[in-house]
C-alpha cells in the first residue's frame, strides 16, 4: 500500500448528496437454510451457473468499485456465501486492492455459519476482517422452526471458529418474528453478552414470501426495546450514522458482563437519508436500494467488451438516480420482485 490518499476517478453520488462507499456483493443466491422470512420452505429455483458472475467477473467489478468508484467497504453476502467455491480467492483479491485512502478495503462476510468452522481460519488469512452470523434463536426447536433445518449446533461451532480466527467483532443478526422468536430475544442477548458477541435485532422486512410480512404484524423497535428492558438495563450509545443499527449500552448484571445491542429498524426508523450503500447481485445486476425494483445490468457489458471506465460510468450514472428512500410507508410501495436470498443482505 502506498499510504497516501487520492480522489476516486468517479464518485457514486446521488442527487440527494449521498455518496456510496459501502458495497454489498451477493456471491450466490443458493442457501442451505430455508428461513421463513427469506424464502419458501421448498426453496427457490436457483440461478443457472451461466447467469452467475464468474470469479474473474466478480474480481473485475470489485477492482472497478474500489479503484475507480471510491468503495472502501465490501460485505460479501448470499444466499449463503460459504457455498461459493471461489470465496477465499475472491477475498484475497479484494484484500490486495487499494482504496483512495491508501488502505485495503474493509472486508466483512454475512453467513449462516453452518460451515464456518471449516473456513474461518483460511478466510482470516486471506484478509477477511469480520463476520456477521445469522442466528434467530438459541433454542433448538425455535431455530429449526424458523430455518426449516436442525443445524443450531453447526452455528455454535461456527461462532467458536470465528472467535478463534480473530474475525471480530463477531456480530449476530436476528430477525424478530411475531409468534416465533420474540419471547426468546432476551435469551439471545444473554448468550451474546456472555460470549462477547454483538447482537443485532432486525425488524422483519418485506423481502420474503409476500404472505409472511405485514406492517401490522411485525415486531417494531419500540417493542423490541420493551422486551429487553424486562431483563436488562439499557442506555443509548453513540453509533455511526451510516450504520443501519442504532446501538444501546447494556449494563452488567449478576449473570452477564456489559456490552451493546443494536436494533436495525429499517421499517419504523429507516436510515435512508444517510445510506451509503450500493449492491451487486450474484447475476451482475447493480441495485441502488435493497427494497427497490430497479436494476442496472453490469454483466452484459462485462461480457461484451466494455472497458473498466465504461462500466464505472454506467454504475455511477445509475447510482445518481437513487431515490430518497425505500418508500415502505408509501401506499404505492411494491415489494421487490426478488427475495432476500436473490438480492443479497
Amino acid at each position: 500500500m502506498c499510504g497516501f490518499a487520492s480522489s476516486p476517478v468517479y464518485e457514486l453520488r446521488d442527487s440527494w448528496e449521498r455518496t456510496a462507499h459501502d458495497l454489498r456483493v451477493s456471491l450466490t443466491d443458493r442457501c442451505n437454510l430455508r428461513c421463513s422470512y427469506c424464502m419458501p420452505p421448498e426453496g427457490l429455483a436457483w440461478l443457472p451457473t451461466e447467469e452467475t458472475l464468474t470469479d474473474d467477473e466478480v474480481k473485475r467489478l470489485l477492482k472497478i468499485a474500489v479503484e475507480l468508484l471510491g468503495i472502501t467497504k465490501i460485505r460479501f453476502t448470499g444466499g449463503e456465501p460459504l457455498l461459493r467455491k471461489g470465496l477465499t480467492s475472491i477475498i484475497a483479491f479484494a484484500h490486495r486492492l487499494e482504496t483512495y485512502r491508501g488502505t485495503s478495503p474493509d472486508l466483512a462476510l454475512t453467513t449462516n455459519a453452518l460451515s464456518l468452522d471449516k473456513y474461518a481460519h483460511s478466510l482470516a488469512a486471506a484478509g477477511l476482517n469480520r463476520v456477521n452470523i445469522s442466528l434467530d434463536s438459541v433454542e433448538p426447536q425455535t431455530y429449526a422452526h424458523i430455518a426449516h433445518r436442525d443445524r443450531l449446533a453447526d452455528v455454535f461451532r461456527g461462532i467458536d471458529a470465528a472467535l478463534e480466527a480473530g474475525l471480530t467483532p463477531v456480530k449476530l443478526n436476528a430477525v424478530a418474528l411475531r409468534g416465533a422468536n420474540e419471547d426468546g430475544l432476551n435469551d439471545l442477548l444473554l448468550f451474546a453478552l456472555r460470549r462477547g458477541l454483538q447482537l443485532r435485532i432486525i425488524e422483519q422486512m418485506p423481502l420474503g414470501p409476500r404472505e409472511t410480512w405485514s406492517r401490522s404484524n411485525m415486531v417494531p423497535e419500540e417493542e423490541i426495546l420493551e422486551i429487553f428492558s424486562r431483563n436488562f438495563t439499557l442506555s443509548p450509545a453513540d453509533y455511526d450514522t451510516h450504520s443501519p443499527a442504532r446501538l444501546w449500552n447494556v449494563a452488567a448484571g449478576a449473570d452477564h458482563p456489559s456490552g451493546q445491542v443494536g436494533i436495525i429498524a429499517s421499517v419504523t426508523h429507516p436510515f435512508c437519508g444517510t445510506c451509503d450503500r450500493t449492491r451487486l447481485t450474484a447475476d451482475g445486476q447493480m441495485r441502488t436500494c435493497l427494497f427497490g425494483n430497479v436494476e442496472t445490468d453490469l454483466r452484459t457489458p462485462l461480457r461484451t467488451g466494455a472497458t473498466d471506465d465504461e462500466i464505472a460510468r454506467l454504475w455511477r450514472d445509475a447510482m445518481a438516480l437513487k431515490k430518497p428512500g425505500h418508500g415502505i410507508d408509501d401506499p404505492s410501495f411494491v415489494q421487490p420482485d426478488r427475495y432476500m436470498s436473490e438480492i443479497g443482505g
